[in-house]
C-alpha cells in the first residue's frame, strides 16, 4: 500500500527532501549480505510505498508539498530534482506570496479555508496515483503558523475527506529556549486539533535532536540540515520495508495501519516517540562493530529511563517488582522516573536478525497493568541491513515519554493566556478564548491519562 506524504510549512517541506532522499540513498545503496532477489523485493515495497513513476523513469515522490511562501518549496523542487535519484512532481505543491507570520489563527482560519479547495485537489489526485492508498503522513512543525495552523486545518479536512484512511503526524516539538514568543500558545492548539482528527502523532524534540547532532554526530556548528537528516534517518529506518509477524516472508504491504494496529490500541493516547540506534558519523562506521545484545540492552534501557539517546542513560532505573526497594510514586506505586509504556515496536534491520532474544521487552513489569505484555509488545524485521548500518536497531514507543515536555508547554501558555498576552493576536483572526480553553482541557485530559498508567 502506498502512503501519501503532505509537507508543511518550511519545516515539513525541508524534513520531507530529507526524508525521501534518505529513503532513496538506502534504496540505491550496496547491500552484498543480501540476495539479489531480497534486495529487489525490498526495492518493490518501498518504491510501492513512497514512489510512482513517470516515463522519464525517475521516481516520483507520492507527496504534496504545501507552504505560503515560495522560496522554500521551489528550493526543494530544484534540489530533488537534480539529485538525479528522485524528484517531486511539479504540480503537485501549492505556495502563496505571504506567509502565516508564526500566528496559528492566520494559519488555521485564514489561509486554511480560503485555500482548502486547491490543497485538498492536489491530495485527492496524488491519491487516486495509488493503487492501493495506506494512508497519509503529514510532517509539520508545532510553533509556527503555517505548518502548524495550516496542518492542523488539512488534517482535520483529511479525516473528513478520507474517513477510513490511516493518518500519522509527524511533529516537530520546539526547542524549550523558544524559537517565538507565541509558540506554545501555537503548540497548544496544533496538539489539541490534531489529538481529533488524526490517529497518531510521531513527535520529535528538537532539543533531543540537537543533543544527537552535537554528542553522537560530533558536528561542530550544527544546521537545520544537519537536525533534519537525523530526523529523516530515524523515520526511514522506521518506515522502510520489514517483515512483520504476520506478513510471514513477505514484505508488509501496509506500514501506516500495521503501525497503528501495534502502537495505538486506544484513542485516548496517540503520542508516538521514537529512538533509533547506532548512530553515528558514517566515517566512524567502519571502525566500529555492534552485537545484537548490546543494542538491546541498550534500547531497553533508553526506554525505560526515558533516555532519548545512547550517551547519558540512567542505568540505576530499573522496571517494578514485588519487594522492591526502589521508591514509588504513591499514585502509581511506580518507580519514580521509570517510564511506562502502553506498547513499543523494536524494528530490527541486518544480518542474524532472526536469532535476536526479545524477551527482556515482553517484561509485563514495563506496561500498564490493563493491557496483556502479549499484545503490547511486537517486533519487525529485515536481513537488510539499512543505510550503511550493519546491524541497527529502532523504538517506536507509545509510552509516558513526552509527559514532562507537554506538561510544560501547557503550563507556560496557560500562564501567558491567564494574563491575556498576545491573544488578541489571535481573536482577531477568529480563534476565541473559548477556543484556548478547550484546547487546554484537551491537553489536561492527555496529560492525565498518561500520567495515571
Amino acid at each position: 500500500m502506498s502512503i501519501v506524504t503532505v509537507q508543511l510549512g518550511q519545516c515539513g517541506n525541508q524534513i520531507g527532501h530529507e526524508v525521501f532522499n534518505a529513503i532513496c540513498g538506502d534504496v540505491h545503496g550496496t547491500h552484498g549480505l543480501c540476495s539479489k532477489k531480497e534486495n529487489e523485493s525490498y526495492h518493490d515495497a518501498c518504491k510501492e510505498r513512497f514512489f510512482s513513476e513517470e516515463e522519464s523513469e525517475v521516481p516520483v515522490a507520492r507527496a504534496v508539498l504545501v507552504d505560503m511562501e515560495p522560496k522554500v518549496i521551489s528550493q526543494t523542487l530544484s534540489i530533488a530534482a537534480r539529485s538525479g535519484y528522485w524528484k517531486y512532481d511539479d504540480r503537485s505543491h501549492f505556495c502563496q506570496k505571504q506567509g502565516s507570520g508564526n500566528n496559528w489563527a492566520n494559519g488555521y482560519s485564514v489561509h486554511g479555508p480560503r485555500h482548502k479547495e486547491v490543497i485538498m485537489n492536489l491530495i485527492q489526485k496524488e491519491a487516486e496515483k495509488c493503487d492501493r492508498l495506506g494512508g497519509f503522513f503529514t510532517m509539520m512543525s508545532m510553533a509556527g503558523g503555517t505548518g502548524s495552523g495550516l496542518g492542523a486545518f488539512v488534517t482535520q479536512c483529511l479525516r473528513d475527506a478520507f474517513p477510513t484512511s490511516f493518518i500519522l503526524n509527524h511533529v516537530i516539538w520546539p526547542y524549550g529556549t523558544g524559537e517565538v514568543i507565541v509558540q506554545n500558545y501555537n503548540s497548544v492548539l496544533t496538539l489539541s486539533h490534531l489529538y481529533q482528527s488524526s490517529d497518531a502523532l510521531l513527535v520529535h524534540e528538537n532539543d533531543v535532536i540537537h543533543k544527537i547532532c552535537a554528542q553522537l554526530m560530533n558536528i561542530k556548528q550544527i544546521s537545520f540540515r544537519d537536525v533534519n537528516q537525523v530526523i529523516a534517518h530515524q523515520l526511514g529506518s522506521v518506515f522502510q520495508p520489514t517483515y512483520t509477524a504476520e506478513s510471514g516472508l513477505r514484505y508488509s504491504r501496509n506500514p501506516l495501519g500495521d503501525l497503528m494496529e501495534t502502537l495505538v490500541p486506544h484513542p485516548e493516547f496517540k503520542m508516538l516517540g521514537l529512538r533509533n540506534i547506532p548512530q553515528m558519523p558514517e566515517n566512524s562506521l567502519a571502525y566500529s562493530t555492534f552485537s545484537w545484545p548490546g543494542l538491546i540492552k541498550h534500547l531497553r534501557q533508553m526506554l525505560i529511563a526515558n533516555a532519548k539517546m545512547e550517551e547519558g542513560i540512567d542505568w540505576q532505573v530499573r522496571p517494578p517488582h514485588l519487594g522492591s526497594s526502589i521508591p514509588t510514586s504513591r499514585s502509581t506505586n511506580k518507580p519514580l522516573h521509570f517510564n511506562t509504556s502502553i506498547a513499543n515496536l523494536v524494528i530490527l534491520r541486518g544480518k542474524d536478525m532472526h536469532n535476536v532474544d526479545l524477551g527482556s521487552f515482553r517484561d509485563p513489569s514495563l506496561y500498564t497493568s490493563w493491557l496483556n505484555p502479549r499484545d503490547a509488545f511486537n517486533a519487525w524485521k529485515t536481513p537488510r541491513a539499512f543505510n550503511k548500518y550493519e546491524k541497527s536497531a529502532s523504538l517506536v514507543s507509545n509510552s509516558q515519554f513526552l509527559l514532562k515536555p507537554l506538561d510544560s508547554v501547557v503550563g507556560k501558555a496557560w500562564n501567558m493566556f491567564a494574563s491575556k498576552a498576545y491573544i488578541h493576536q489571535y481573536t482577531k483572526f477568529g480563534i476565541e478564548e473559548e477556543d484556548f480553553l478547550d484546547s487546554f482541557t484537551a491537553l489536561e485530559q492527555v496529560i492525565s491519562s498518561y500520567t495515571i498508567l
